[in-house]
C-alpha cells in the first residue's frame, strides 16, 4: 500500500494551492484520510479529515481557508487551501486508515510528504 501526494510548492501569501493523495496497492477500504502538517521546529499537527459519512474536521487555524474533499472510488483525498499565510508554510502529509485486501487488517498508512512554501 502506497499513499502518494502532490501539489505542494511555493505561493505567495494569499493564493491557493490543491493538494491530492491516492492511495494505491493492496486497498480494500478506506476508513478515513486526513493531512497533516509539521512546520519546522513544530509537532505535527492535524489539519483536515474526512471520515466516511462523517462531516469533515478542521484545524481552527484552517477553518474558512482550506476544504478537504475526497473521491472515494479512486481512493483520493484532496485539499484544496486558499488565502494561504507565511503559517501555513510546512511539509504535509497525507494519511489514511484503511483495510488491506491482502492480509484483512487495518492500519494507519502515510504519506512522504509534500512541502508548501508561503513567501513572497
Amino acid at each position: 500500500v502506497q499513499l502518494v501526494e502532490s501539489g505542494g510548492g511555493l505561493v505567495q501569501p494569499g493564493g491557493s494551492l490543491r493538494l491530492s493523495c491516492t492511495a494505491s496497492g493492496s486497498v480494500a477500504r478506506i476508513n478515513s484520510m486526513g493531512w497533516y502538517r509539521r512546520a519546522p521546529g513544530k509537532q505535527r499537527e492535524l489539519v483536515a479529515s474526512v471520515t466516511t459519512g462523517i462531516r469533515p474536521d478542521y484545524a481552527d487555524s484552517v477553518v474558512g481557508r482550506f476544504t478537504i474533499s475526497e473521491d472515494i472510488a479512486n481512493n483520493t483525498v484532496f485539499l484544496q487551501m486558499n488565502s494561504l499565510e507565511p503559517e501555513d508554510t510546512a511539509v504535509y502529509y497525507c494519511a489514511a486508515d484503511l483495510l488491506r485486501r491482502d492480509t484483512l487488517r487495518w492500519g494507519d498508512y502515510w504519506g512522504q510528504g509534500t512541502q508548501v512554501t508561503v513567501s513572497s
